[in-house]
C-alpha cells in the first residue's frame, strides 16, 4: 500500500500559479495510478486530474484543461499538479489519491488510498 501526503497549497491571487506535490510512502508507487481531487465548501469532492502508472496517459476535468498539468516522478515517488491561471473558483481542499488500476482512474471509488488534503485559496 501507499500513503499519499500533499504539500504546496496556499493563498494566491487570481491569475497566479501554484504547484502541489504528493509524496507517497510505501512500495510499488509506480504500480498505482494517481489522481488529484478537490472539494470546495458545501460541494462534493470532484476529480481534477489523473495520471496512469507510467505517466504517459492523463485525464483532466473540463474546468482545468489547458490550465493544470499533472505529472509524476516514479523515482521520487511523487506526483505533481501544476496549476496556472488560477481562478477564485479553484479554491478548495485538494486531495491526492492512489488507485490500483493502471490507467487514469476517473471514478472516486477506484481510489484506495487518500491523503489528508491541502488548502488552496485563490483571491480575486
Amino acid at each position: 500500500q501507499v500513503q499519499p501526503v500533499e504539500s504546496g497549497g496556499g493563498l494566491v491571487q487570481a491569475g497566479g500559479s501554484l504547484r502541489l506535490s504528493c509524496a507517497a510512502s510505501g512500495r510499488a508507487f509506480s504500480h498505482y495510478a494517481m489522481g488529484w481531487f478537490r472539494q470546495a465548501p458545501g460541494s462534493e469532492r470532484d476529480l481534477v486530474a489523473a495520471i496512469s502508472w507510467s505517466g504517459r496517459s492523463t485525464h483532466y476535468a473540463d474546468s482545468v484543461k489547458g490550465r493544470f498539468t499533472i505529472s509524476r516522478d516514479n523515482a521520487q515517488n511523487t506526483v505533481y499538479l501544476q496549476m496556472n491561471s488560477l481562478k477564485p473558483e479553484d479554491t478548495a481542499v485538494y486531495f491526492c489519491a492512489a488507485s490500483k488500476v493502471p490507467t487514469p482512474a476517473t471514478l472516486e471509488t477506484l481510489y484506495d488510498y487518500w491523503g489528508q488534503g491541502t488548502q488552496v485559496t485563490v483571491s480575486s
